[in-house]
This record gives C-alpha cells, sequence and structure tokens, in this order.
C-alpha cells in the first residue's frame, strides 16, 4: 500500500511540475533572463500567466544583447514603449510550428509580423526561429535569435 501511495505522490508531483505557463516556463529555461525582466517592468506579468492561449516569439539573451546597452536600458525604463515592443511578440493562439505558415501574421501589439518559410527555416521578420514548440499551459514558446520591432 505504501509504494502505491508513494507512485500516486510521485504522479501528482510531476503532473505539477510539469503544468507551467509562459512565465514560468520562460523562467525555468534559463535563457530568457532579459524576456523575463522584460515582462516584469512591462506589467505584462498576469497577462502572460492569463489563461491564453499565446504564442510567443521569445528573443533569447543573447538576441537581447545585439541591442546597444543604452538603447536597451532606455526600452526597459519606457513602460509604454516596452509594452508595444513585447506584445509585438505575442500572437494570439496557440500556433505549433507544423501550423506555420508564409505571410502576415496579427500580433497582440495590434500589427502584423511577416512570417517567411524558405527552405525548412522559419522567421519573424528578420529574427530567424531558432527552437519550436516550447510547450506551455497557456500556450507555445517559439525561441529567435533577434528581438523584432514594430513598425
Amino acid at each position: 500500500m505504501k509504494r502505491i501511495l508513494t507512485g500516486i505522490s510521485l504522479a501528482l508531483a510531476l503532473g505539477t511540475a510539469q503544468a507551467a505557463d509562459i512565465v514560468d516556463t520562460a523562467k525555468s529555461a534559463g535563457s530568457f533572463n532579459t524576456l523575463v525582466t522584460a515582462v516584469q517592468a512591462a506589467g505584462l506579468v498576469e497577462t502572460l500567466k492569463g489563461p491564453g492561449p499565446f504564442t510567443v516569439f521569445a528573443p533569447t539573451d543573447e538576441a537581447f544583447a545585439k541591442i546597444p546597452k543604452e538603447k536597451l536600458d532606455a526600452l526597459l525604463k519606457d513602460k509604454a514603449a516596452l509594452t508595444k515592443v513585447l506584445t509585438y511578440h505575442v500572437v494570439p493562439g496557440k500556433v505549433m510550428a507544423k501550423d506555420v505558415k508564409a505571410g502576415p501574421v496579427k500580433t497582440v501589439e495590434g500589427s502584423s509580423l511577416s512570417v517567411t518559410t524558405t527552405g525548412g527555416n522559419v522567421a519573424v521578420d528578420q529574427a530567424n526561429v531558432i527552437k519550436t514548440d516550447i510547450i506551455a499551459d497557456n500556450g507555445v514558446i517559439h525561441v529567435i535569435d533577434a528581438v523584432v520591432m514594430p513598425k
């Protein structure tokens, strides 16, 4: 009986460990520290912890490092501009890699990302998608190698 209860406890623990929203999934990945800091600075944590679903094109820390430090620091201090940039990386709904099609895709920010698919590679605006289908309980994350800016 004890073995069964231990197995049930382990199953419950594993089940809850896998249920993570977009923000917690990004935090646990370890390569989105700047993105998580930006989401916090913009006051978007609760939104991205909400029911969604969301598709997030998430720039890595290396992608944010391509932005000159002064420009990034200024962006992090300008909540309105930061919100505009971050919501430009978010598409309503859960779009898995197999469902991505070339063309304009409306973002939460309001304008459209330009999605291109060439030779099996996918890009959004000028950023390459380098990893796909990181599942969260309220959507999916696709990793990109650059920060995209709304027009």
